[in-house]
């Protein structure tokens, strides 16, 4: 993908989300793969873990220091989105981070910028 600026701005904050979601799964999924060592049910597993809003928003807290304020606003975007329903493993203020997240991985990708992904990504799974 390499859509402009104002295509991406043109997205709702919950399509940026939705976009974002299906990325920062496969980021994770292909951390666990390369990992080695590991069983389907068990990359299922942890995978299951990376992606639930409480982590995901713990991520958030990582990253934040490290974006770029145009980074910032499309974290903002997600993370003020109108949602309808949270899930019960999860606070609002944690959904609500991890939409952010999302939102900001989702328009990172449409801009194709899979280069910062990757450093935002490593560097969250960095302990």
């Amino acid at each position: 993908m390499n859509l402009t600026k104002q295509e991406i701005d043109a997205i709702s904050n919950l399509g940026l989300a939705h976009m974002g979601d299906c990325v920062f799964e496969i980021l994770c999924r292909g951390y666990l793969c390369a990992q080695g060592g590991k069983n389907v049910g068990n990359l299922h597993r942890d995978t299951i873990n990376m992606v639930k809003a409480s982590s995901q928003a713990k991520f958030v807290d990582k990253l934040l220091p490290m974006l770029t304020e145009e980074e910032l606003a499309y974290y903002r975007r997600g993370k003020n989105a109108h949602v309808h329903a949270v899930p019960k493993s999860a606070t609002p203020a944690e959904y609500a981070k991890a939409t952010g997240l999302e939102a900001l991985f989702g328009a990172l990708y449409l801009a194709g910028k899979t280069e910062r992904l990757n450093e935002l990504f490593k560097a969250v799974m960095e302990e």
